[in-house]
């Protein structure tokens, strides 16, 4: 950026670079819309007002203008896409900065695998900013691909757009003063850091708070949220695929919290951002439940951009970042042009920008301690009354249940009649030869099996099924795909999607992977009277820092107990 250049073009002494005229701007600053022409130079905004010439003038006619919209918290692993297929995908919706932990990446290939997306990122027509994951492993009730240290923290927090530390899941450690725990938050201070603590309230809360962690996106109920607001928590509201707060957070939002929230989506699936969006299909949603328009922008603009520190994101102002919307319908926020640092960079839902060639990066991460067999699938007990997770629709949360199961010849086997499933978690990162195993209610599979390499955060490989023979040889194709999703059904695999890059994305487009994975959604659903997204489902079975019950590889972990359960 030239300054003096800038700053004459505003005094209108220089010609703009590009006039965007007969504009009604949206001001995120004070929720009004006012009629104007915006000079860019370069990348930057410099002034708002009367200009009248330029190098380039394009007539918006009227069309409302607004900042790119912001998603202030993402695991992009969530979309299956590799970073550039990402930015294809959500670019043209309008979203021109991401804030990502990429911890799935990380609890398979470390500091690797973030540094994978750093490269890429320097080459897209949106800004992507890191947050250092906090919790690789989340726990120490799992077995993960490689840990994050104190010392990793820093180095990661050094690099390029590292803005702070990622969601600190491992609140019992917080809440208690675990020591490491502790480091890593010191190493992180002076900048953001986020929360996550599900149910924590109380003097708990005011432990984890005054810890220094800022946020949290884990509200389910509006009674948490009202008490983390009080406590002076900016509250991420959050509408993913599979984790749906919006509706019960949003009475929450009025003249004197609306500073103090923003939208994010968490984790959103391939097939979501292709038939809805990402961030701008949740400020739609807002808008359909009556929220005011103007306000709906500001929890997906200038909330996020001063959450975060971005100075230069977020509105439309001189010396501002020219990361520009234009839309022709405000209550249905139709996009059309979007304008990525002064450039056009798509239109019409189109992209008008070129992605490098995408060479396979880390790959070969899937390993499994051979042989694998049913024998190790076997779950003996010593009564007929044990522990089952039980989903809960729409919410990632789940129920510790105590049910009367299903003993044939001394052990334990799937009761479909009650939708009582087995699930095995298998180790695939050592090749140590864990084997977790437990039950599930909910997934109302009447026979086959699902499996796949996607199991939040450690991301071994998780299966549920009606048969141990189906389970494994689910298992012994995402091996053999080296990660993906499976389903399978009398032995034989009827549906997959391959996940090379670590077992967790793939390089192909947005609609070759839309696709595949809505291929595999219909053949679970063949397998009986399943739930919505349940690949999704599925792959939060694993994550031991989300109460009530989960399964790792090590075995049950009862989350409210923070222990494994003998």
């Amino acid at each position: 950026m030239n300054l003096a250049e800038l700053i004459s073009i505003a005094r209108g002494d220089s010609l703009p670079d590009l006039l965007l005229k007969n504009a009604r701007i949206i001001n995120t600053f004070i929720g009004e819309i006012e009629r104007g022409n915006v000079a860019i130079c370069g990348d930057r905004i410099a002034g708002i007002g009367d200009y009248k010439l330029a190098k380039e003038i394009i007539d918006l006619e009227g069309k409302y203008l607004s900042p790119g919209l912001i998603d202030g918290h993402i695991h992009i692993e969530s979309s299956m896409l590799h970073p550039a297929r990402y930015a294809q995908a959500v670019v043209p919706r309008g979203i021109l900065a991401s804030v990502t932990d990429l911890h799935e990446l990380a609890n398979v290939c470390g500091i690797q695998g973030i540094k994978f997306v750093t490269d890429w990122a320097q080459n897209l027509p949106m800004d992507i900013f890191f947050m250092a994951p906090s919790c690789v492993p989340s726990t120490s009730l799992e077995t993960s691909g490689a840990r994050i240290s104190v010392a990793e923290i820093k180095q990661i927090l050094a690099l390029q757009n590292a803005i702070g530390l990622g969601e600190m899941m491992n609140f019992p450690g917080v809440i208690s003063g675990d020591n490491e725990i502790l480091c890593k938050i010191s190493a992180a201070q002076g900048r953001i850091i986020d929360g996550h603590a599900p149910g924590v309230s109380g003097k708990k809360l005011n432990a984890y708070k005054a810890a220094g962690i800022l946020s949290d996106h884990e509200c389910t109920t509006s009674e948490e949220g009202k008490e983390k607001l009080k406590r002076g928590m900016y509250l991420m509201i959050r509408e993913g695929s599979s984790e749906k707060n919006l509706d019960t957070l949003l009475p929450l939002i009025n003249d004197n919290t609306y500073k103090r929230c923003f939208f994010v989506v968490d984790d959103r699936s391939c097939s979501d951002l292709l038939r809805e969006g990402d961030i701008d299909a949740v400020v739609r949603k807002a808008i359909n439940q009556r929220m005011e328009p103007i306000r709906a922008l500001q929890l997906a603009t200038i909330n996020t951009a001063e959450y975060f520190q971005l100075g230069d994101c977020g509105a439309i102002a001189p010396g501002y970042l020219a990361n520009l919307i234009t839309i022709t319908e405000l209550p249905t926020l139709n996009i059309d042009m979007v304008f990525y640092k002064g450039k056009l960079v798509a239109k019409q839902g189109k992209c008008l920008f070129p992605i490098p060639q995408i060479i396979p990066e880390l790959t070969n991460t899937v390993h499994i301690k051979k042989p694998l067999t049913i024998e190790q699938f076997k779950l003996t007990v010593n009564n007929e009354t044990q522990p089952v997770i039980e989903i809960i629709p729409g919410q990632i949360i789940t129920r510790k249940r105590l049910e009367k199961v299903k003993i044939e010849q001394g052990v334990v086997a799937p009761d479909i009649e009650n939708d009582i499933l087995k699930l095995v978690v298998v180790e695939r990162h050592k090749a140590s030869g864990n084997v977790g195993v437990g039950l599930v209610k909910g997934f109302g599979m009447k026979n086959g099996a699902l499996a796949s390499s996607i199991a939040h955060d450690s991301h071994n490989i998780i299966a549920v099924g009606t048969n141990d023979a189906d389970i494994l040889a689910a298992i012994k194709e995402i091996e053999n795909l080296q990660g993906g999703l499976v389903v399978c059904t009398a032995g034989e695999t009827i549906a997959s999607l391959p996940l090379p890059i670590a077992g967790l994305l793939s390089s192909e487009p947005l609609e070759t992977v839309v696709a595949q994975f809505e291929q595999v959604e219909k053949a679970a659903a063949s397998l009986g009277n399943l739930p919505p997204a349940p690949f999704s489902i599925l792959s939060f079975l694993a994550l031991p820092v989300i109460p009530e019950l989960r399964l790792t590889d090590l075995g049950l972990v009862d989350v409210t107990a923070f222990k494994l359960i003998e």
